[in-house]
């Protein structure tokens, strides 16, 4: 893993000294719709299918909290790339759980998404206001926890291509800081592993409202 960010780090080197970077850190409220699940259950447990939906909850500030670091690489005073990662995270609500027989059912340690994105800016158009939007392409590692009958599933898995898209304002307020607010959307598929045959499949949407600080050198 070092040998790559090292090798990252020297291929980005000459396009990070001719440009503006931009680091960014948030937090927000961010909520989850409906979904539907569909998958296997494990052989112990009778390999039967699995197909509900799942009403799923945010809940932003209990910790682990939502929250979200990007870094921009400016190219030109309006286009820029870079790369992001969101803290997302989902709980299946009560009555999903008593429906369907979970004791847990969530992505808590992270709904993870991690994306290369691209930006665009319009900057002095009004004063020290920039308008931005962007999206994204990655994948998610969320942080898997299941439990219902013989499963008992607590740890990272990489599930499947993730979908990201923005839209804010920046406001300056010194040369190298500002603050921001924006809307951010996410979209993942997710295929967790269960162990001994089965299979959990939903593909997740993720609507926030992001407050941050912005640094840029």
């Amino acid at each position: 893993m070092s040998r790559l960010l090292i090798a990252a780090v020297v291929a980005l080197a000459p396009c990070v000294a001719s440009a503006e970077v931009e680091l960014s850190f948030y937090t927000g409220i961010q909520e989850s719709p409906h979904s539907k699940v569909t998958g296997t259950e494990t052989a112990t447990d009778g390999g039967g299918d699995l197909n509900f939906t799942a009403g799923w909850e945010g809940k932003s500030f209990a910790p682990p909290p939502y929250y979200g670091v990007r870094g921009t690489w400016w190219q030109t005073d309006r286009f820029g790339f870079g790369a992001e990662f969101t803290h997302d995270k989902v709980y299946a609500d009560d009555q999903t759980k008593t429906d369907n027989g979970y004791t847990v059912l969530e992505f808590t340690d992270g709904l993870n998404i991690i994306t290369v994105n691209g930006l665009y800016r319009w900057p002095s158009q009004w004063g020290s206001v920039t308008p931005y939007v962007g999206g994204g392409l990655g994948i998610a590692v969320p942080h898997v926890e299941v439990e219902r009958g013989s499963v008992n599933i607590r740890g990272y898995q990489l599930t499947g291509p993730a979908v990201r898209w923005m839209a804010g304002a920046s406001y300056a307020l010194t040369d190298q800081w500002s603050l921001f607010g924006e809307y951010q959307g996410t979209y993942s598929k997710n295929s967790v592993d269960l162990g001994d045959g089965g299979e959990l499949n939903t593909n997740i949407i993720t609507n926030a409202v992001n407050l941050g600080v912005s640094f840029s050198f």
